[in-house]
């Protein structure tokens, strides 16, 4: 029988004919399967335990690292060393690593239980009835067939909803998060179909999307409860139960013109369509309507036919029009018949708003108007978003105008001008205007911060970043402690089947509510798992206790390194991509296709393979731990070299793909920061994926080296180049 720790963890979701062929052989070779698992409930912020928490939902073949020292690294210092331990030190406090309650596992039960999860995904709810009873019995994870069962149960239509089952299971699983799962499940059916009583008896929920709370807010409104516009604003996504929440607070009045105006305004920004005319169907009459298809389709010749606006409709009908002429090839001339024909016809906080989406059109193309037109767009109110493109769009400019900056910044909301990224630059505006005090506030507000802008705020205020002292090991016993909790027991034994996305969302909720002492145990006891995206995004949690050897381990023995330093590329810059890119899950599957370590898509892995010679590439091996990093840093080289060995650049073409940042970078009128240039990237998820690599990187080196590192001098300078022909994939 394998020893729990030895498992391998990474697979999004095994073939189960593996995971049926590997329960045969060990029921075959013992009389039973034991999981040494322990346990006690605890709880992720609410918003995390139902998604995916930013990490890719993949995983795959792990690679179990020795459970002693660093490995083949020949890299210094005490801090890097406890990092890339396996296992990090533990504190002995007189807790026997023995004292275990195992709880076993009948083999009728696991079996039951893997039939029943391939009866599930095939919708054989006939035979997930047949192996219910023997599925159940698994006393780790026998409530997930139930709740199968009765979640097919409240969405099957041709059902009645077995009300005291549901009722049953909710409070015999208290505290659990298929407890909390199945209530949020029932309060969108019972919305659904009316029972809005019922859906409001409900809550609370320990933790929910938004389709869950979209219904139970209109449930409370449906049942005489207060329910505000702002709330339901605030709670608004476009998904069927936000819309029908949406629908009915509008047909009461709860929610109006004043509200809905600003949410369409909002969607139109990020030009999705179908949502923006969802939308204005709450504002607009059947008349209104037809008139904002026809702006949708050509808002110039819809503009032709019409006079001076009179009323609120019409006049917004005019403003969404104007602002729809920022968009295309034509925005330059557009905009001078917007000025000769409108700018007299329509209040002027309208044409304010036009002119900023004519800044916003250029700013997301990189053109250095995209700031003149923002600067005819006034004072007005605008979205968060639309304040943010300003600021970029201010700091692209080839020489630039730090009072610009800082009145961009001025306009944002309290809350929005008190992110990192805002309170960076605003400090660098106001130094830049000589108001040095007031400077050093913004940067001592965020240097704190363990992240690219509080890493940046604390070089301005003098001293490089370093990595903060490392705190008390865990003991023995609070590693104890965190093997008992259930949650936990049924999210590694998920991991152990290759139940990725529903392991996540377990994990995520125990640990929800944790001090940081036991947030520090959980990330211990996923690190002796090899469960590592969990070891990071659990310790990213705490909030007092600072453990860097989880938040940036670096697992696999030295080989990334190994592999990194073959072709000269900087261990720590590739330890910090894959931390971005896979949370080292070694099957990690992007949304569009990209596997592995690595992330590589698979035209690319054919590419490069072939490039570099690999007589033995297959697609199927791409997932390999020696495929995709001998893949993936390969590719990463070629990225670097064909972009002046400009890490900023290479990180932003290995997620954009290299044409992007060249186009980015050869619209630059003159040499910018790397930080700009790393700011004003037009996809918000390369925008991100940039600023993390690079922080990463300075962090690993740190821990690789021992000694303090300056981003800002990772990040560099990027200076316009002409636009050219790009081989790469």
């Amino acid at each position: 029988m394998k020893k729990l720790s030895n498992r391998q963890r990474y697979q999004k979701s095994r073939p189960m004919s593996d995971v049926r062929q590997s329960a045969r052989l060990e029921l075959c070779a013992a009389a039973i399967l034991s999981i040494a698992l322990l346990g006690c409930s605890g709880p992720e912020p609410a918003s995390a335990a139902r998604t995916s928490d930013g990490v890719l939902a993949g995983g795959g073949q792990g690679v179990a690292a020795s459970p002693g020292g660093a490995g083949a690294l020949d890299m210094a210092g005490s801090m890097q060393v406890a990092s890339l331990q396996a296992v990090a030190p533990v504190a002995s406090d007189g807790a026997g690593k023995d004292e275990t309650v195992k709880l076993i596992t009948p083999p009728h039960a696991r079996q039951a239980l893997l039939e029943a999860y391939e009866a599930k995904k095939d919708k054989d709810w006939d035979q997930l009835q047949t192996v219910l009873q023997d599925a159940a019995s698994d006393p780790v994870l026998g409530a997930y067939p139930e709740y199968w069962a009765l979640h097919h149960a409240l969405i099957d239509q041709n059902q009645s909803i077995p009300a005291d089952r549901i009722r049953d299971f909710i409070q015999r699983n208290a505290g659990s998060y298929l407890a909390d799962r199945l209530k949020g499940d029932w309060i969108i059916t019972a919305t659904r179909e009316g029972n809005y009583a019922l859906a409001a008896s409900l809550a609370p929920l320990v933790n929910s999307n938004s389709s869950e709370l979209c219904a139970l807010l209109l449930a409370q409104h449906m049942t005489g409860q207060t329910v505000s516009a702002s709330e339901a604003l605030d709670t608004f996504k476009p998904n069927r139960d936000c819309w029908s929440m949406l629908d009915g607070l509008a047909s009461a009045k709860v929610v109006g013109w004043d509200q809905l105006e600003p949410a369409l305004r909002e969607i139109l920004e990020t030009n999705k369509i179908g949502n923006a005319r969802r939308m204005a169907a709450l504002m607009f009459d059947g008349r209104e309507m037809a008139d904002f298809n026809a702006i949708m389709k050509n808002p110039k010749r819809w503009l032709s036919r019409q006079k001076k606006p009179e009323g609120r409709a019409q006049t917004e009908l005019v403003t969404i029009a104007l602002s729809r002429m920022a968009y295309g090839d034509d925005r330059i001339p557009n905009a001078g018949y917007v000025q000769a024909q409108w700018a007299g016809r329509l209040p002027k906080s309208n044409m304010e708003w036009v002119w900023s989406q004519f800044g916003l059109v250029a700013a997301l193309n990189v053109e250095l108007d995209a700031a003149k037109w923002y600067r005819r767009s006034g004072s007005g109110p605008m979205t968060d978003y639309n304040h943010a493109w300003r600021v970029r769009a201010e700091l692209r400019q080839p020489t630039i105008d730090w009072k610009q900056v800082h009145g961009a910044i001025l306009r944002m909301s309290d809350r929005q001008a008190a992110e990192p990224v805002w309170m960076y630059w605003d400090g660098r505006a106001l130094a830049a205007l000589g108001k040095q005090a007031d400077a050093v506030r913004k940067y001592q507000a965020i240097a704190h911060e363990l992240d690219f802008y509080g890493q940046l705020a604390s070089e301005e205020l003098g001293y490089t970043p370093s990595l903060p002292p490392a705190p008390r090991p865990v003991t023995q016993a609070e590693l104890k402690e965190a093997r008992a909790n259930p949650g936990l027991q049924r999210a590694i034994a998920m991991f152990d089947l290759g139940w990725r996305p529903d392991a996540v969302y377990e994990w995520s909720y125990a640990i929800r509510g944790l001090n940081d002492r036991q947030l520090r145990a959980a990330a211990e006891v996923a690190r002796q798992e090899h469960i590592y995206d969990r070891v990071v995004n659990t310790s990213l949690l705490t909030q007092g206790e600072i453990d860097f050897s989880q938040r940036f381990i670096a697992p696999f023995e030295g080989r990334v390194t190994a592999k990194a330093r073959l072709i000269n590329l900087d261990p720590a810059w590739v330890y910090g991509l894959i931390r971005q890119e896979s949370r080292f899950i070694m099957n990690a599957r992007s949304h569009v296709g990209a596997s592995g370590l690595m992330q590589l898509m698979p035209a690319t892995a054919r590419w490069v393979a072939k490039k570099i010679g690999m007589v033995d590439f297959t697609l199927a091996s791409v997932n390999d731990f020696e495929t995709n990093t001998i893949l993936g840093t390969n590719y990463l080289n070629m990225v670097l070299q064909d972009l002046n060995g400009s890490e900023v650049l290479a990180t932003a073409g290995y997620n954009a793909g290299p044409r992007r940042p060249m186009q980015w970078r050869s619209k630059l009128a003159a040499p910018v920061e790397g930080a700009i240039f790393a700011e004003t990237i037009p996809f918000t998820e390369t925008r991100l994926y940039v600023k993390h690599v690079m922080s990463n990187a300075t962090y690993y080196a740190m821990l690789f080296t021992g000694q303090p590192q300056s981003l800002k001098s990772r990040l560099g300078t990027v200076r316009p180049e002409p636009d050219r022909k790009v081989d790469l994939p």
